[in-house]
């Protein structure tokens, strides 16, 4: 990869995420961390708002943007086949965006690189979601979005219920099956909710802040762990 293109690459990846780390950005870019210190600070020198350090992480500060983009036949396809797998397992609000977004996508693409995304070969089986289930899953994600706390109502898999407070803070599909990931305030501890299950999920009218060992990274660290255990 190109020098110019690696550095374009790291402005896509850092914009995109909260907070990259330089050994994520190598290892994405299949290069040294050495190497990523070398180009994150090229692009500072340059100008370009990224904010961190080595050994703790990067972003990119707010109200950057660039100039639009124009996809390759190849991204192209990808971006189409990714909108066929995801629209049928979104809530409603979301499905209705992305298949706008496409259009938006599809509709600037030169005549060759739009006949080619249109003929993608990709398809899923539909997934059938409850409409309670859809509702509840766009409910959700709002609540992970504003960062407001849940009071959900919840049967378990042998139908005992229980009540508790939540720090909502990912919803992850399984093949056929929504969950919510969160910090369950009862248990003092990550647990994760089958959407389907989830009674109810009433805002309690209190927000929460991203506290050491309660994120979403602090859950991924302790699957990864896990899982190399």
């Amino acid at each position: 990869m190109r020098r110019a293109d690696r550095l374009f690459q790291i402005v896509q990846i850092v914009r995109g995420r909260r907070l990259s780390t330089a050994e994520f950005l190598a290892e994405r870019l299949e290069v040294s961390v050495r190497t990523v210190y070398r180009d994150v600070a090229a692009l500072q020198a340059q100008g370009v708002p990224i904010d961190g350090e080595a050994g703790v992480g990067y972003r990119m500060r707010v109200g950057f943007d660039l100039p639009p983009l124009m996809f390759t036949t190849e991204e192209a396809k990808a971006l189409v086949a990714a909108v066929r797998l995801a629209q049928p397992r979104l809530d409603a609000e979301l499905a209705a965006q992305a298949e706008n977004a496409l259009s938006k996508i599809i509709g600037v693409l030169p005549p060759a690189a739009r006949a080619a995304a249109d003929s993608v070969v990709l398809y899923a089986p539909p997934v059938v979601l409850a409409e309670a289930t859809r509702e509840r899953l766009l409910e959700l994600r709002h609540a992970i979005e504003s960062r407001r706390k849940l009071h959900l109502r919840y049967l378990d898999l042998k139908d005992a219920p229980s009540e508790r407070v939540v720090r909502p803070l990912g919803c992850f599909f399984w093949a056929s099956t929504w969950t919510l990931a969160g910090w369950c305030e009862l248990r003092d501890d990550f647990r994760n909710f089958r959407v389907d299950r989830i009674e109810a999920a009433t805002p309690t009218g209190e927000g929460f802040r991203d506290e050491p060992g309660k994120t979403l990274a602090d859950l991924f660290r302790l699957e990864e762990m896990r899982g190399t255990a």
